[in-house]
């Protein structure tokens, strides 16, 4: 039935031009998900489109071709639809330093470091940036698929809104609404949400999404009439829980303190390699683990307390954007201590620390200029031989080169503060193509199995993460034999069954007509 009428939609289906926004009744509604099943759609279909997000909060984040840098959602939404991610993608990125302020990006660079009322008092100096950020898209692509964010009936947020309904008002975007099934209640929250908005903002929206259900669409019996009846909103389709599906999260909400990835694969052995992931408060592109938990065979633990820590075979640092504030969290919980305490043991566990992480494990953090707000010098595990300085300026940029001795091809990126000078006992892990030569990157320990560097993104690199979890198993006496499994194909997988979800569970017909009513 889907393959007759996708088929008989791309052939019979004239020129599309336009744009429409997903907006979610709440966060992790599936609004990131779907807007990316909708970029793979109409990029199958031969529409050249792109992603766009006006305002983002997340701390994982990619960076572009050109150095610009962007949320991670929109990079996957691009993936989806077949083009380079870029800064006018996202061109407001929020990323929270502490609870109250955070470090705004604008067009992908720095611009300032604000609390969330001198952010709401900037809005209007944004709103020109974001609003000639969609108009170029929607000048080079066919279609742009608009993300919204949390809830586009958060009352206290409609004055100056730069990503929901206000935006999508003054570019003249038709909406539709996304409600979780999951979690209860979908009919009330849809509703709420329409009945919540103003008059101008109301007549944007003009579709419902039901997502995430598990079971019988008819058990929804008369509901989706109804709540057409009272809304004069239809519901586009009834989209089914799809197991094991992740488009990058924007954030850690969607973390548990003790929990697998997402990606998860079946593990099938009897004795898996055991990953204990250090769950920092401000946790940042926590992303880069997805690639070790879709191994048969590892299982991924986030740990939060020194009484979780068990007795892993690779404890895994991750970044961070508050690395001083983190490192006292780790001293604070006990963490610090259950790391060295295992690691002078003969059967230490191995050591994986990604940027904020591998800042952690040196000797000391310098930040004589007080760019994480609290400038001074603190003292770090001391187990590797770096100091660390904050910048000011920060490095986001992708990088390429080999792993020293094997020769194994790395590819990842930097978003980074901090420079880290190395001491004379401190030996790279990687040489990396740079604009004079061969760069130096990273630290390698083989005796004490610890592995540190700045670089974003290594585990995706099928060849280097089968030699270093060889290298665990090794280490800890444990069998292992490399999967195969190719974790880019892994994810082009889970977009394609994303779209096959959209393309049979969704009026297409209806969501083209909704998409060529955008104001040109």
């Amino acid at each position: 039935m889907r393959d007759d009428h996708v088929a008989r939609w791309i052939v019979s289906a004239p020129p599309l031009r336009g744009a429409v926004m997903v907006c979610g009744t709440a966060s992790n509604s599936g609004k990131s998900v779907l807007a990316a099943g909708v970029c793979r759609v109409l990029a199958r279909r031969g529409v050249s489109v792109a992603p766009f997000k006006g305002q983002n909060m997340s701390l994982n984040s990619v960076v572009t071709a050109d150095g610009a840098e962007i949320g991670r959602a929109q990079g996957a939404q691009a993936e989806a639809a077949g083009v380079e991610p870029e800064a006018a993608m996202n061109p407001v990125l929020l990323k929270p330093m502490s609870d109250r302020r955070s470090q705004v990006m604008v067009m992908g660079r720095p611009w300032r470091v604000l609390d969330a009322a001198e952010y709401h008092a900037a809005k209007p100096e944004l709103r020109e940036t974001v609003l000639d950020a969609l108009g170029e898209l929607r000048g080079r692509f066919d279609v742009v698929v608009l993300e919204g964010a949390g809830s586009p009936a958060e009352i206290n947020l409609l004055e100056g809104d730069l990503v929901n309904l206000g935006l999508a008002d003054a570019a003249g975007i038709p909406a539709v609404v996304v409600g979780d099934i999951d979690r209860g209640g979908v009919f009330a929250h849809l509703f709420g949400t329409v009945e919540l908005l103003p008059p101008h903002l109301r007549r944007r929206v003009r579709g419902f999404v039901i997502n995430k259900l598990r079971g019988d669409p008819a058990l929804l019996g008369t509901g989706p009439g109804e709540l057409e009846a009272r809304t004069g909103v239809p519901t586009l389709g009834v989209v089914p829980w799809l197991e094991g599906i992740t488009v990058d999260a924007e954030d850690s909400l969607s973390l548990g303190s003790d929990t697998s990835s997402p990606l998860v694969a079946e593990v099938g052995r009897d004795d898996p390699l055991d990953v204990a992931v250090l769950r920092f408060p401000r946790v940042s592109n926590f992303t880069d683990v997805d690639a070790l938990a879709a191994e048969p065979g590892v299982c991924v633990r986030w740990v939060d307390r020194a009484a979780r820590f068990g007795e892993p075979d690779l404890v895994v640092l991750p970044g961070t954007k508050a690395t001083v504030a983190d490192l006292a969290w780790l001293r604070d919980t006990g963490l610090d201590r259950a790391l060295v305490a295992r690691m002078a043991r003969g059967d230490a566990p191995a050591v994986l620390a990604v940027c904020g992480g591998l800042q952690m494990l040196g000797r000391r953090i310098e930040d004589p200029d007080g760019v994480e707000a609290a400038a001074g010098t603190v003292e770090g595990l001391g187990l590797l031989d770096i100091d660390t300085t904050f910048t000011a300026d920060k490095r986001t940029v992708r990088r390429r080169g080999r792993e020293r001795g094997s020769g194994l091809a790395v590819t990842g990126y930097e978003i980074h503060h901090g420079r880290v000078r190395a001491g004379p006992s401190a030996q790279p892990w990687f040489d990396l193509e740079g604009p004079g030569g061969v760069e130096p990157e990273g630290v390698l320990d083989r005796a004490r199995a610890l592995y540190a560097t700045t670089l974003h993104g290594v585990l995706e690199n099928d060849e280097l993460r089968a030699a270093l979890l060889g290298a665990v198993a090794d280490r800890r006496g444990k069998p292992w034999r490399p999967s195969g499994v190719s974790f880019a194909g892994l994810r082009q997988a889970q977009l394609d069954r994303v779209a096959d979800a959209c393309e049979t569970h969704l009026d297409l017909d209806a969501l083209v007509r909704i998409i060529g009513e955008a104001v040109a």
